[in-house]
């Protein structure tokens, strides 16, 4: 299933913070605006001219309370870092919010391996394929724990 397009940093807090509200989870938004407070401005800078100021950069970071912790990167160019629990997942920025919901309603499971040792966090948005991530196993919450298999 498509997702809504999300196309800016601004559109994309919005979403995340209407589906945080829809969990009843309180939602705590920083924003970086300009060139000189963005990872995309500083590395890309190169000396603009007058077309450039009609697309400021900006990003974001927005924590949302838990359990499980999370927080939300929104880079400028439809990046999106969605750290679950210290465990942080690429996600693109349209999907975000599905993301955020799949973890809320309980589509989040640990899937464990004897051998080789391994734990894979494992995130399941319908329509997409699954976001896996590796967990290291000393640093599991009381939330991951509750989710192994």
């Amino acid at each position: 299933m498509p997702h809504p397009p999300l196309p800016s940093t601004q559109s994309a807090v919005l979403a995340i913070e209407a589906m945080a509200a829809r969990h009843g989870r309180e939602v705590s938004t920083a924003h970086d605006i300009g060139r000189d407070r963005t990872f995309a401005g500083l590395v890309g800078a190169d000396g603009g001219g007058a077309d450039e100021l009609a697309a400021v950069p900006h990003e974001a970071l927005v924590e949302i309370a838990g359990p499980p912790a999370i927080t939300v990167r929104l880079f400028v160019h439809d990046e999106a870092v969605v750290t679950v629990e210290n465990i942080p997942f690429d996600v693109p920025r349209d999907s975000v919010p599905a993301f955020l919901n799949s973890v809320w309603t309980g589509l989040v499971h640990l899937k464990q391996r004897l051998f080789p040792p391994s734990c894979t966090m494992i995130v399941t948005v319908p329509g997409e394929p699954s976001y896996r991530e590796a967990v290291t196993l000393p640093t599991l919450s009381p939330w991951l724990v509750r989710k192994l298999r």
